[in-house]
């Protein structure tokens, strides 16, 4: 969350109310195991993006423990939609697929491997694709997945302002490349494709083929 909106987000936050307890506890387990996931306000645009696209066949790039992954199945069920997901991590993937079969979801195909290379090997077109991976290959993924999108088709990029480090003077050095190499990103969109850059939750991107 960017620290500047803050009040903001608590405030909007404050109005949001979570009824489906699969969900809240996926929240719980992520907290308490310092597992990032999409805040509550993100989650509210990403479903309310999904409603209005109408959207059937979604690609997820990032799964972790399957928390953004079930808010999207659970709002693409009404078209009959089906989630393709991948994960790089063997542990967080292992999570997410018990919390998919405990939570009976079923409309979800689930991939375990880097992006870079599964999505060489899909063969499917999606109208709506969720990037929220390592931010180091933001681009890499963007260029994959752009060419398995279909024509009026949206990519909603999470964090893609990155704790607020692109616009600060000052944050650790240790994270230079990867500030270096989403500032890039963003121009680039800015240049070549229909975008939007949005600054709530940790930053927002959307681009629309």
């Amino acid at each position: 969350m960017l620290p500047e909106l803050e009040d903001a987000n608590q405030y909007i936050n404050s109005k949001i109310s979570i009824i489906d307890n699969r969900i809240l506890e996926m929240e719980k387990y992520a907290i308490e195991n310092n597992i990032p996931i999409i805040t509550r306000e993100v989650a509210e645009y990403l479903k309310f993006m999904l409603n209005i696209h109408k959207s059937k066949n979604v690609l997820e790039i990032g799964t972790a423990i399957g928390y953004s992954g079930s808010i999207i199945c659970e709002s693409i069920k009404v078209n009959n939609g089906m989630l393709t997901t991948i994960e790089i991590n063997k542990e967080t993937y292992e999570i997410s697929r018990n919390n998919f079969e405990k939570n009976n979801i079923t409309n979800v195909k689930s991939y375990l491997g880097d992006a870079v290379d599964v999505l060489d090997n899909l063969n499917d077109s999606y109208d709506f694709i969720f990037i929220d991976a390592s931010k180091g290959q933001y681009h890499m993924f963007f260029e994959k997945s752009f060419k398995l999108l279909e024509k009026d088709g949206i990519i909603f990029i999470d964090n893609i302002l990155f704790r607020g480090y692109l616009y600060k003077e000052n944050y650790p050095k240790r994270y230079k490349t990867i500030v270096n190499k989403l500032n890039k990103f963003i121009e680039y969109l800015y240049s070549n494709h229909n975008f939007v850059l949005l600054p709530f939750g940790d930053g927002i991107g959307l681009v629309k083929k």
